[in-house]
């Protein structure tokens, strides 16, 4: 794609970097049978290609964004498919960043909106307010269903009663990563994530079990906390990048103890964010190296445990082997990390049957905050992939993204886990809760 960028917009590194992109796409149109908004409006500018071009428009002759303009971006659901499927390689994830930070400054959303981004970006980061705002929330459940829009939608999320797993659970886990004994085969710091935090604590405790049980040292990052994601995906750049730099100062000071092995996530909306800190710092001098070397440092979960080697020699009583098992990869993962044979590689190891739903590149319609401030197309997108996972016939669904999971459970009648809950059970940990 030719551009008319001047020398002046290039001495902006935002510009700079955008114009690579731009140059990159060669109109192929690959995309369009890839991306789930043009598959379900069938407008070019709801497809990459469209958004490509509207970006190119308002960058290039340094426009304001418009309502239009505002209205196509904000429908990208960020979920990468077309990057995977790009022959050419357009790094569409920078630039949609890029032209969200633009839009962010350069237009006046309606003042609902406004509040409605500002409270999520408040709240859904801080888990000791998040965990008490979905207590209330579930008993206010019945009334706040009866609102519009965004709230129906949050509504819907809330769980009907919070789990019980908590910091007890976590403390659990870690404590037995102490009690193994011997010398530690890998020393690991994992990030907590946010939301997961507050609507399925039992994720970590499994996490940490599993971790403790293949010897693996686990240890704290006091200071670590949100990865910035929901704010960078939000345009609000400058809070993303503080919690960036707040998170790499947090795991400098665990290296500085002695050397990680791994900074381990097992949200993979999170992963795929910390794993882009190099980039995202890329101007700043003084945390530029710095970050690359934690991105550098990141793995998902079962990145991680494929090359540590799953230990299935002693699952837990009630085990089932042979149970049917469909596999959703989230976008994040699959599109976000390329990361796509470990998760099926160890539930197979472990002894499920993997089943692949059709559409399985589709979003489910999660895409961090998207199914709050976008809710009618996360709907469709959360019924289609429901039943592309009923479909398979598999009695569970897992997946490694907290928002996928609220998200499908939301739409579909299967149980819905976390591969490390079932990868835990097959080594010995206890049945799942959420398979009763």
């Amino acid at each position: 794609m030719q551009t008319n960028f001047t020398l002046a917009q290039l001495a902006n590194p935002d510009i700079e970097a955008a114009e690579h992109i731009l140059r990159t796409c060669v109109h192929c149109g690959f995309c369009l049978a890839t991306c789930p908004t043009y598959l379900l409006l069938g407008d070019e500018l709801d497809s990459p290609r469209g958004r490509i071009y509207l970006i190119k428009d308002m960058l290039e002759n340094d426009k304001p964004a418009d309502m239009d303009t505002t209205l196509h971006i904000d429908r990208c659901l960020s979920c990468l498919a077309c990057m995977t499927t790009c022959p050419s390689g357009v790094h569409y994830m920078h630039l949609v960043d890029i032209a969200r930070a633009h839009v962010e400054e350069t237009y006046e959303r309606p003042r609902g909106d406004r509040l409605m981004r500002a409270g999520l970006r408040w709240l859904l980061p801080r888990p000791y307010l998040f965990g008490p705002a979905l207590a209330l929330g579930s008993l206010a459940k019945p009334l706040l269903k009866l609102l519009p829009g965004s709230l129906k939608s949050l509504a819907d999320m809330i769980p009907a009663r919070r789990p019980r797993a908590g910091r007890a659970a976590a403390s659990r886990g870690l404590d037995r990563a102490r009690m193994t004994g011997g010398a530690a085969r890998k020393r690991v710091a994992l990030l907590g994530s946010c939301v997961q935090q507050a609507m399925a604590p039992e994720i970590d405790a499994a996490t940490q079990r599993l971790l403790a049980r293949h010897g693996v040292e686990l240890v704290p990052a006091p200071g670590s906390g949100c990865c910035g994601a929901l704010a960078h995906h939000l345009g609000e750049d400058q809070e993303a990048l503080s919690r960036a730099r707040r998170n790499i100062a947090a795991w400098e000071r665990v290296i500085a103890a002695g050397p990680l092995d791994a900074i381990l996530v097992n949200a993979s909306g999170c992963g795929t964010v910390i794993k882009d800190y190099g980039f995202m710092l890329r101007t700043d001098p003084v945390w530029k190296d710095r970050a690359a070397k934690i991105s550098a440092l990141t793995r998902d979960i079962t990145e991680f445990m494929v090359e540590l080697g799953l230990d299935t020699a002693t699952p837990a009583p009630d085990f089932e082997p042979g149970l049917e098992v469909a596999y959703h990869s989230a976008c994040s993962m699959q599109h976000g990390q390329k990361v796509k044979q470990p998760p099926v590689a160890l539930l197979a190891a472990a002894g499920f049957a993997v089943k692949e739903p059709a559409e399985s590149h589709l979003c489910c319609g999660s895409a961090g905050t998207y199914n709050l401030l976008q809710p009618e197309i996360a709907s469709e997108l959360g019924q289609r992939k429901a039943g592309h996972l009923a479909a398979t016939g598999a009695a569970i669904v897992a997946t490694g993204n907290i928002g996928c999971m609220v998200q499908i459970a939301r739409h579909g009648t299967q149980p819905v886990l976390h591969t490390v809950e079932l990868l835990d059970w097959a080594t010995g940990g206890p049945k799942p809760a959420g398979l009763g």
